[in-house]
């Protein structure tokens, strides 16, 4: 009987199998730090002025792209009778829509605030609204959550948001002159390409070509790998929305602070109307609540309010991928404790 051949990563010196290891532990700090780095020394050649607008549009196309492709290889792993409805989505549904339209009434009544004033809350009720993002289920499963869970809250909230938002953006904001049609048309391009597309293909390969669904199931940590890069990406792009506002530094740290405290506020939220569930319901529901589609909270900022709140998103990005280094690294030391559990891949 032949020998089987060796495992590469065996056959690697014990320095570079650390380098590894560390990488891949370490992942989602070192995607954010490349993205800052990236953007600074991008920003720094003066020689690459001109390719400005061709970088510009390629960022435009590769990220929805990456994100196509890391949801499209989540989805294979699961079929349409897994998606399921739990008493917890009724509620952290509800948290969202109260608070958001609390917030939003306030600045109906009140249209006479302040300039810094109207940003600050402007970019409170989109933390609260901003629907769940489309690359959760990536980070969920690698936390032991429930992906079908994931999926189905995140169908759901996107088709509330689709709604509620047009109807009340143009009443905290009437100076963009938006109507709900226009504006609920909008939000539905921008959303559901990215959302049903992936699903409606995997689900095609499902009943169609089996083989290659369990193939691309079975792709490992494929999806997380793609997602870091689509990280990288969108740390630069939410860099870059810092770096070129021309709002007063208050204005930014009161957003700073902002994103920070809904962060905080919508992950130990979710958790704990999770936690009746076990450990696994708590993490995807704690995922859930707290990782947002910072890519549209900023373009919802720009389009239908005061454009500079869509920075906001920028910072609301940092701190929710700052919390999921914590929780992995949390996770795997966790899993390093096990006896003979070690050396266990996530």
């Amino acid at each position: 009987m032949p020998t089987p051949p060796a495992n590469p990563i065996h056959t690697m010196s014990p320095r570079v199998r650390s380098l590894l290891s560390f990488l891949r532990n370490w992942a989602l700090p070192i995607s954010m730090a490349m993205g800052v780095l990236l953007y600074f020394l991008y920003a720094a050649i003066p020689a690459l002025d001109g390719t400005r607008p061709f970088v510009g549009r390629l960022v435009e196309v590769l990220q929805p792209a990456l994100l196509f492709v890391l949801l499209f290889l989540s989805f294979c792993r699961i079929k349409p009778s897994d998606l399921c409805l739990r008493p917890w989505y009724l509620w952290v549904a509800l948290i969202q829509v109260v608070t958001f339209v609390g917030l939003s009434l306030v600045l109906v009544f009140r249209p006479d605030v302040s300039t810094n004033a109207r940003i600050l809350w402007e970019s409170a009720l989109l933390c609260a609204i901003c629907p769940t993002a489309t690359a959760a289920p990536v980070i969920t499963l690698r936390l032991g959550g429930n992906i079908p869970e994931v999926v189905t809250y995140t169908i759901l909230i996107n088709l509330v948001v689709a709604v509620l938002f047009p109807l009340m953006a143009p009443l905290v904001d009437s100076t963009t002159g938006l109507t709900f049609v226009p504006a609920f048309l909008a939000l539905l391009r921008k959303l559901f390409p990215l959302l049903v597309g992936p699903l409606a293909l995997a689900w095609l390969i499902r009943y169609t070509c089996p083989r290659l669904r369990d193939l691309l199931a079975d792709t490992g940590d494929a999806a997380f790998y793609v997602w870091t890069v689509s990280l990288c990406l969108a740390i630069a792009v939410s860099t870059r929305s810092i770096v070129h506002s021309h709002a007063p530094f208050a204005v930014l740290a009161g957003m700073a602070l902002i994103a920070l405290v809904s962060c905080l506020f919508h992950f130990v939220v979710g958790r704990w109307l999770g936690g009746g569930g076990g450990e696994s319901e708590t993490v995807t529901a704690g995922q859930t609540y707290m990782q947002k589609n910072t890519a549209l909270l900023i373009w919802m900022g720009l389009m239908f309010l005061t454009p500079v709140t869509g920075v906001t998103g920028g910072f609301y990005s940092i701190w929710q991928n700052l919390i999921n280094s914590w929780q992995l690294q949390r996770r795997r030391k966790k899993q390093a404790s096990v006896p003979g559990n070690g050396m266990q891949r996530q």
